[in-house]
């Protein structure tokens, strides 16, 4: 058989918008499945029919969790309940509580900063408490990793422990959540009286500031299909894309130039930037190409009415992509089979204005 590959973005269709990404490859005769994050609890039965139907099997070789957020965690568990797993691929923070315990002024024991941590990450400890239970091996998805095809290009351990201490779940927050949770409201304020101003082709604004520590520890996963540069992105952020970037040159991927792109974040401003995407994707272009040489693909629901940010589409569509989100369909990503009865989504509309 020669080689093929399709890549799923299913529908996560809540209020929020989630991610669940299922793939089958086959490469040299050997074909394997891999799946990326779970959405929410109800998606998990939705993936394990997809792959049933589609794949005609529920025999997975790698589920990997880009970070712990209830969106991409949760869905996993009827995987690993319903399918044989190979491996399990997630960070878990508990891991490294004796490493970290010198940076939490609050603890003193290791044991007590390692049930902190597991609380505080309760979605990921779940899949934990499954995965030991079935006797499903677990990896820790670092840089560098090989994942079957895929490679780790972010994050760092490094980076991942600085994650931990900085984010806003750790036992050091909560000694400021009375001044965070006056920003919290103002911040509410502001998100929904967000305004739009008219812009010319090309024009391109993204706030200053970044994105969670908890976004900022996705898992960048790249491979090379059948000749196509493929990237996943979870819900990476600005330094988590530098860091991979910075790493592609070791796995022999010289950018700019993806052929497939997970627009991190369900299409949110804070994880994209001018310079990053000139990075990635190629410097913008005089005008809006006829014809598209590469995808973008972005998971948001339809009832999410904050995601995609028109800026995102608008950076995307600069660049020369085909974008597609779901939005209350499944979306495929193929090459080399041929799937009855899918169709090719029309390109999306270009925004003529962006978020303020």
């Amino acid at each position: 058989m020669a080689d093929f590959f399709e890549i799923d973005f299913l529908d996560v269709e809540t209020s929020k918008s989630g991610d669940a990404i299922t793939i089958r490859y086959s490469q040299d005769n050997v074909t394997r499945i891999h799946v990326v994050d779970g959405g929410y609890i109800e998606t998990g039965e939705k993936l394990v029919l997809h792959m049933a139907t589609h794949y005609a099997s529920t025999t997975v070789d790698h589920v990997v969790l880009t970070h712990p957020d209830q969106d991409h965690a949760n869905g996993l568990r009827k995987v690993l309940e319903d399918c044989v797993v190979g491996t399990l691929w997630m960070n878990r923070p508990w891991l490294y509580a004796e490493e970290l315990i010198h940076r939490f002024e609050t603890y003193t024991s290791v044991d007590a900063l390692r049930k902190k941590l597991r609380s505080t990450y309760a979605a990921s400890a779940m899949l934990e408490d499954i995965a030991l239970e079935k006797g499903i091996p677990i990896e820790d998805p670092m840089q560098g990793a090989k994942i079957g095809a895929f490679t780790v290009l972010a994050p760092t351990k490094a980076r991942y422990l600085d994650l931990i201490v900085a984010s806003e779940k750790t036992p050091e927050a909560v000694k400021e959540s009375a001044a965070t949770s006056v920003l919290d409201g103002l911040f509410k304020v502001l998100k929904a009286v967000t305004t739009f101003i008219k812009s010319a082709w090309g024009d391109e604004y993204f706030p200053a500031d970044g994105t969670s520590s908890e976004n900022e520890m996705s898992v960048i996963q790249y491979a090379n299909l059948s000749g196509k540069r493929i990237l996943l992105t979870g819900d990476a952020g600005r330094d988590a894309l530098a860091e991979a970037a910075n790493f592609a040159p070791a796995v022999g991927l010289t950018l700019p130039g993806i052929g497939y792109f997970q627009v991190p974040h369900h299409g949110g401003r804070h994880n994209v930037n001018t310079e990053l995407l000139d990075r990635w994707l190629g410097e913008r272009l005089p005008s809006m190409p006829r014809t598209t040489t590469w995808s973008a693909v972005c998971s948001s629901a339809k009832a999410d009415e904050d995601h995609p940010r028109k800026s995102v589409v608008r950076a995307m569509l600069h660049r020369g992509a085909h974008f597609a989100a779901t939005e209350g369909r499944n979306v495929c990503l193929s090459h080399g089979i041929s799937r009855t009865g899918w169709v090719t989504i029309p390109q999306e509309t270009y925004p003529d204005e962006q978020e303020n």
